[in-house]
């Protein structure tokens, strides 16, 4: 079965929005604390998402016995995996957080095996540890090392890639019962009532809940969150839930790590990291491996099909 094209310019668009997100995720953390940032992200994607069904425009077509298959994605993703990757993140560099994130298609190819039976030539699981290699390539070569720390931090940061994994699982296997967009509403309603509640509870416990909203007298950070809550969280959850349709799940997950690649080279075009040669040799690496997975070889039933139809 041939790939659509425009399955693979989703994708592409997908990794090139999760690459830049790190730049605006960046700049909305050095004027908030994680726990904000998170809250206030998933609420505009929340808003985004819900203004089109409460104006009528579109019908979500959720029963509440759809709630019970659909609360395990939201709570898998975006709720687990940023809860892993903040504790992660909090006793490691972000350096060591891109090794373990690169770990995600290796993960992804595993369950998938596992629970959706994806079949996958010895060709794709080369590339696959291809794309992984070339994003520890960047980020070794570039000082990350595992010395110093923590085992909890290791824990974090390792759930959180499984839990990525766990999501492009969940949502390939529910391609046939939800839409992109069922999929995406859930994912963000459980995502703004997870962090919000977490927020509220914070500033709360520290007596802080008048100044909640201060961070958005930077215009900076207003910025930020309009770029990380309606592209980077609602517009990429709703290529991805629609890719993952059309493509098998360790596919997609490879298009995570070209994300990396682009947020590696958006620092060098904007916030003029220095080009060193093994991010040339990890982004050749990547590449191989994003080309390298979508490769499948046709068998004879396909081949004679494809005569037929044409």
């Amino acid at each position: 079965m041939r790939i659509p094209r425009a399955t693979i310019w989703l994708a592409l668009l997908y990794a090139f929005i999760i690459g830049f997100s790190f730049l605006f995720t960046k700049q909305a953390l050095e004027i908030a604390d994680p726990v904000d940032m998170l809250a206030f992200r998933f609420s505009l994607s929340f808003l985004a998402i819900g203004i089109p069904v409460w104006a009528g425009w579109i019908r979500l077509g959720l029963r509440a016995g759809h709630w019970r298959r659909l609360l395990p994605i939201g709570l898998t993703y975006p709720a687990a995996f940023f809860g892993f990757q903040s504790f992660g993140l909090a006793h490691a560099t972000s350096s060591e957080g891109g090794i373990f994130s690169a770990m995600t298609p290796v993960f992804t190819l595993i369950l998938g095996s596992l629970v959706l039976k994806e079949r996958t030539s010895w060709i794709q699981k080369l590339s696959v540890l291809c794309s992984v290699g070339g994003v520890v390539c960047i980020v070794s070569m570039g000082g990350a090392s595992l010395n110093g720390t923590s085992a909890f931090g290791i824990a974090m940061l390792l759930a959180s890639a499984i839990t990525l994994a766990l999501y492009g699982v969940f949502a390939r296997s529910m391609r046939h019962e939800f839409n992109a967009f069922q999929l995406s509403f859930a994912m963000m309603l459980v995502g703004c009532v997870c962090f919000d509640a977490a927020a509220i509870a914070k500033h709360v416990w520290e007596g802080t809940f008048g100044g909640m909203l201060q961070p958005f007298s930077h215009p900076v950070f207003a910025v930020s969150i309009l770029y990380i809550g309606l592209l980077s969280s609602l517009v990429s959850s709703l290529l991805s839930n629609f890719v993952l349709s059309k493509l098998e799940a360790f596919k997609m997950s490879v298009f995570v790590n070209l994300g990396n690649l682009i947020a590696v080279l958006a620092g060098i075009l904007f916030l003029h990291d220095k080009l060193e040669i093994y991010h040339l040799y990890g982004g050749l690496l990547i590449l191989v491996g994003v080309f390298g997975v979508q490769y499948r070889r046709r068998d004879k039933r396909e081949a004679a099909k494809e005569e037929v139809a044409a």
